[in-house]
């Protein structure tokens, strides 16, 4: 399969029975919710009379589960790593075709088991996620502390939780137009935290090409587009502050993501002139909150136009072996083959890899805030 894999159990590798017994090891990678793991065995009689792995230590709750996927001729990547939350048995007459699904979620889910109150002063939101990622010995992502909100202070608003960790950091990366999730790299135990916007910049990290016929990586791709989503945001607060009787105003036009192609949803959702005088306004959204100065007002409402200029979707399936990379969410990869509209950069939004002796495939969701030059 052009491809190998480890699979990893409290730290150690998996014995040569799991390998044996493993019929199918899918990992879910997503850029706003938890990674996920399952793992499907093959369950028989022991010598004992007891049923192989379902009472067996590598698989009970919180036992750690990490996959590391090598594709040929690159380096290893940690697709997964966390820990085991739940399993299903399903046995039959005999044990014959028995079977025990194992799931898992990543290092995220320490941070959900203890709902908290808990007030934050004097800090910012970025500042707040990298002291909770440190709680949990995660290392910060460097562009947590970029673009951040304002300090929450006494003389305004306090920011306060009543929510587990990760429930909390989630709230608060969505009203800044950020995602929030855990991440390892090249191998595990080394969790990364990000707080941070998606980063646009650099290059694909791998090109997806349906044509010419005999260079092709991906043989079939589903892309759609929806432009009902606001474009611009008009907001307005009262404060309490001195000077300002008629309180702040925060509109905006502006996600502050660099947009992947031409047009971007504004440029392309233009209404034409033959609508009636009142639909041809863009489509606005009414942004109302709480908080103390206009620059936190407007992050709020980038926020609101980051998370709708997604409006472009692909989804498609592809190979280890035909790519050589192991896709990873929170990158940028190319389309092309596609037509002037739709190839190009795009995010990678999530990842399903399915991973068996003969083949590893990654099905895949790619977003786009943009599409290439209007027609000639």
């Amino acid at each position: 399969m052009a491809s190998t894999y480890r699979l990893l159990l409290d730290d150690a590798p998996a014995g040569d029975d799991v390998y044996a017994a493993l019929t199918a090891l899918e990992v879910e990678e997503h850029v706003e919710l938890p990674g996920a793991v399952q793992l499907t065995l093959g369950v028989n009689r022991g010598r004992g009379g007891d049923l192989t792995f379902v009472n067996d230590k590598r698989f009970t709750p919180y036992a750690r589960v990490s996959v590391v996927a090598t594709p040929e001729g690159k380096g290893a990547q940690c697709i997964f790593d966390g820990y085991v939350l739940a399993h299903r048995l399903h046995v039959r007459t005999g044990t014959t075709d028995s079977t025990l699904a194992v799931w898992g979620q990543d290092a995220s889910c320490l941070m959900n088991v203890e709902e908290k109150v808990r007030e934050w002063i004097n800090v910012t939101d970025g500042v707040v996620a990298n002291t909770i990622f440190g709680e949990y010995g995660f290392a910060p992502a460097a562009a947590n502390i970029s673009d951040d909100s304002p300090t929450h202070t006494e003389q305004g608003h306090t920011l306060v939780q009543r929510a587990t960790d990760i429930q909390f950091l989630r709230a608060l990366a969505r009203r800044n137009g950020k995602l929030c999730r855990i991440a390892c790299a090249d191998a595990p135990a080394t969790g990364v935290g990000y707080f941070a916007k998606p980063d646009l910049t650099g290059p694909p990290a791998v090109t997806l090409r349906l044509n010419p016929p005999l260079d092709w990586t991906v043989d079939a791709l589903d892309v759609e587009w929806d432009v009902a989503r606001p474009t611009t945001v008009r907001a307005r607060q009262a404060v309490s502050a001195a000077g300002q009787p008629d309180g702040i105003g925060g509109d905006t036009t502006d996600s502050g993501l660099r947009a992947l192609d031409a047009r971007d949803l504004a440029a392309f959702a233009k209404k034409p002139g033959t609508l009636p005088a009142g639909a041809q306004k863009p489509t606005t959204t009414l942004l109302t909150t709480v908080l103390d100065d206009q620059r936190e007002l407007t992050l709020r409402g980038q926020s609101l136009l980051r998370e709708a200029g997604w409006f472009v979707r692909c989804e498609g399936e592809v190979n280890v072996s035909r790519i050589q990379t192991v896709l990873r969410a929170g990158t940028l990869a190319r389309i092309d083959g596609t037509g002037s509209l739709h190839s190009g950069d795009y995010y990678v939004w999530s990842v399903r890899h399915r991973i068996t002796t003969d083949a590893h495939t990654m099905r895949f969701v790619l977003v786009r805030n943009a599409v290439g030059p209007g027609p000639s």
